[in-house]
């Protein structure tokens, strides 16, 4: 057990860094950060608080289409915001000033994303808020998972540029390479390509 919830933290933790450096890289930043870039411009919160806030709603909207949050659903609803501003806060991710430099934050975050998402999933303690709420909408729609994480990645996005947040070349790229650096990560923490944990290994 204990080494589930030091998965699952590390993981949330490598998460939050992902978002950071996609932040940083001045190239556009993943879909939600973008939107909550754009709300933090906006409001009196900061990007990790707007990141609680939004996963807040997120959570409740998919409890009430019949997906319950787990513990962990909880933990990244908080950690990850939590993570983000402390990273800010203390300077660890650079603000890139080239397109090199920029890249490079940019290559990062997906490869982060990818495997901080394998970590957290192989603890097993439940989906994170979006997830949650891409399966409620899902189930509720009938429409592929496939399709309602697109329409949801891509809604925020758009609200995210109506609101001013980050977004540039940056946010293409991380869109069109996050699934096979997910792919990978679920890999590398022995899961198949559905997030189910492969042979019942650590069973």
């Amino acid at each position: 057990m204990l080494r589930r919830w030091v998965t699952l933290v590390s993981g949330l933790f490598l998460f939050a860094l992902a978002l950071v450096l996609g932040l940083q890289s001045g190239l556009g930043a993943y879909s939600w950060v973008v939107f909550q870039d754009g709300l933090a411009r906006h409001t009196v919160l900061t990007v990790g608080q707007a990141s609680i806030a939004v996963s807040a709603i997120v959570v409740g909207v998919s409890w009430l289409l019949g997906v319950p949050p787990g513990i962990g659903t909880l933990a990244n609803l908080v950690l990850i915001g939590v993570f983000m501003d402390v990273l800010l806060w203390l300077g660890w991710v650079p603000e890139a000033t080239s397109f090199v430099g920029g890249a490079i934050e940019v290559g990062l975050s997906v490869i982060l994303l990818g495997i901080a998402t394998g970590m957290y999933s192989g603890a097993d303690f439940g989906a994170g808020p979006r997830d949650s709420l891409m399966l409620a909408l899902a189930r509720r729609t009938g429409w592929s998972v496939s399709w309602v994480r697109w329409a949801l990645e891509v809604s925020v996005t758009i609200a995210g540029i109506v609101l001013g947040g980050s977004f540039g070349v940056g946010t293409i790229v991380v869109a069109l390479t996050v699934g096979p650096a997910v792919r990978l990560g679920f890999y590398l923490f022995g899961l198949d390509a559905q997030g189910y944990r492969r042979n019942n290994e650590g069973a």
